[in-house]
């Protein structure tokens, strides 16, 4: 999760040393997720039939030589390519943890694991941006924006040693064939629909985007042809529809979509915002993030035990704390643009990361909750695939959106159009979670 944004800071820098452009910078950022919710649910069937650990110590080795393949990389498209290799490896390693987790743990101690997970995973969004302004920043060794990357080296490679020790082998007695067919159909729905919506405007709309968006409704359809044959047939398809006739996923994936989608744009364009519009710095683009970190970090930690008293009422709080503090970014933003900084940034910042912690760290227990156990990690795959597409999806629609505008009325008001459409997707993240579960049982 990192990953997917700590690269946002970097992006200014990279644009100039390697001459990228708007839309190569979006494939930048959103290659990493697409590839990552492509492979991620084959990532759990693979550990499920090879071992997890095993899997799990493949994936972080293969990440480690992805991220010095991102570091060293000579070219924008070679960035791409390997920003594409890095997410395939994060959907080898990350399911492993999840499917661990539920195998070797039970009752409280699962609950406790699981909302430390969301919330190491939530805080690391956050963390991932300040942390690639001071590396950008520092130009260790003249690293410049490279050690954003090459910081995972040493990590990947120890978490893979680690596992040796601390992480238990474990495999399903029952592993689900892997669905190649519709892991094929997925991939080639998801580029038929990013691709050109990322590359259209900076390409002048020739005719193979609008071809390549004409197609996607009919590779989509047939994806769910063939998942429902397959599961029809008794087989476990990578997204069993029939997951969708219980209202709460359906719900659930509905909060995920637009939720994870603005908050993919609003990290993506705000980075942009700081640096090329205020012309900050880096570090004081990653130091303006701060407040947003402290209230993501705050509301989850507290998330478990407010969860456990007003369930599903957590999720509607935070989705109308977020909305606030858009609106208090509106402000601020039409207010005095060109002296934005740090502290006049801190209120909006500080209530956008509270709310975004209420909703992004429990969703997946609450929504998982209402899902037979026997289908729970079917459920989280789902879940998750949902997650880092919208992710992507964020990028590449509202990303595209906020690019395409400023030319046209300039960054102050290309930034509050976008926010005016976010606040449309909170309020129906708000409404979805009014009909979420409000007990956890």
């Amino acid at each position: 999760m990192l990953d997917f944004f700590i690269v946002n800071v970097a992006l200014p820098t990279i644009d100039h040393d390697l001459a990228a452009g708007p839309a190569v910078l979006e494939l930048v950022a959103a290659g990493y997720g697409i590839a990552f919710a492509v492979l991620l649910v084959l990532g759990g069937r693979l550990g499920d039939s090879l071992g997890r650990r095993k899997l799990f110590m493949a994936g972080a080795v293969l990440f480690a030589l992805t991220s010095l393949a991102c570091g060293l990389a000579p070219t924008a498209w070679t960035l791409v390519g390997a920003r594409v290799a890095q997410g395939a490896a994060a959907a080898l390693l990350i399911p492993q943890v999840l499917a661990t987790i539920t195998a070797s743990t039970s009752g409280p101690h699962r609950a406790r694991a699981l909302s430390v997970y969301g919330a190491a995973g939530g805080i690391a969004v956050v963390i991932g941006q300040v942390l690639g302004g001071m590396l950008v920043q520092a130009d260790l060794f003249g690293s410049s924006w490279r050690a954003v990357f090459l910081l995972n080296v040493p990590f990947a490679l120890a978490a893979a040693l680690l596992a040796l020790r601390a992480v238990p082998e474990s495999r399903s007695d029952t592993p689900s064939r892997v669905d190649l067919p519709g892991t094929l159909l997925l991939c080639a729905a998801l580029l038929s629909l990013f691709v050109p919506l990322m590359e259209g405007r900076a390409v002048g709309w020739p005719l193979w985007t609008w071809l390549s968006l004409g197609l996607f409704p009919f590779i989509a359809w047939a994806f769910i042809a063939v998942e429902r044959r397959s599961e029809a047939a008794g087989r476990t398809p990578l997204v069993p529809l029939s997951l969708l006739r219980i209202p709460e996923m359906r719900r659930g994936l509905g909060i995920a979509l637009l939720y994870f989608g603005n908050f993919g744009a609003f990290m993506f364009i705000l980075a942009i915002t700081l640096q090329q519009g205020l012309h900050l710095s880096p570090v004081d683009s990653g130091w303006a993030l701060v407040p947003l970190a402290v209230g993501y970090f705050s509301t989850s930690l507290a998330g478990p035990r407010l969860i456990g008293r007003f369930g599903s009422r957590v999720i509607t709080a935070g989705s109308l704390i977020m909305p606030t503090g858009l609106v208090v970014l509106m402000v601020t933003v039409l207010t005095d643009f060109e002296h934005l900084g740090v502290f006049s940034l801190l209120p909006a910042m500080f209530l956008i990361g509270s709310g975004n912690g209420l909703v992004g760290t429990p969703l997946f227990r609450v929504v998982l909750s209402t899902v037979p156990l026997e289908r729970a990690g079917v459920g989280s795959g789902v879940l998750a695939t949902a997650q880092q597409s919208s992710l992507a999806l964020g990028v590449a629609t509202l990303g595209t959106l906020f690019l395409a505008l400023l030319p046209t009325v300039g960054m102050a008001h290309a930034l509050v159009t976008v926010l005016v459409i976010e606040l449309a997707g909170a309020a129906v993240v708000a409404y979805l979670s009014t009909r979420l579960p409000r007990s956890m049982g």
